[in-house]
């Protein structure tokens, strides 16, 4: 499988979904360059992953990965998420810009 081909797209997500007892999908345009596939897990864990040939490449792997694409951040899927120690951390180095 090439790097970053369609393949291994969803060989990732699905490797994702099996390892966190199931996943769900959101699926955000980046215009040009692509869209980003947000799977947060049954166990709260998440992880994103790059389509570069957009929306419809995104949906067709995380469907042939057996995985649900939400339409919008619902409030269930956002509190089922629990960020890492290490984002945390990242995020508390961060400044304000005014």
């Amino acid at each position: 499988m090439a790097e970053g081909s369609d393949t291994t797209l969803t060989a990732d997500i699905k490797s994702f979904a099996v390892g966190h007892g199931g996943a769900k999908a959101v699926i955000e345009y980046v215009g040009k360059r692509g869209a980003r596939i947000v799977l947060v897990g049954e166990d709260g864990e998440w992880t994103d992953q790059f389509a570069a040939d957009g929306t419809d490449v995104a949906r067709k792997a995380c469907e042939t990965a057996g995985v649900e694409v939400e339409n919008a951040w619902e409030r269930e899927l956002m509190e089922q998420m629990r960020p890492s120690n290490d984002l945390w951390r990242s995020m508390s180095r961060r400044s304000m810009a005014r």
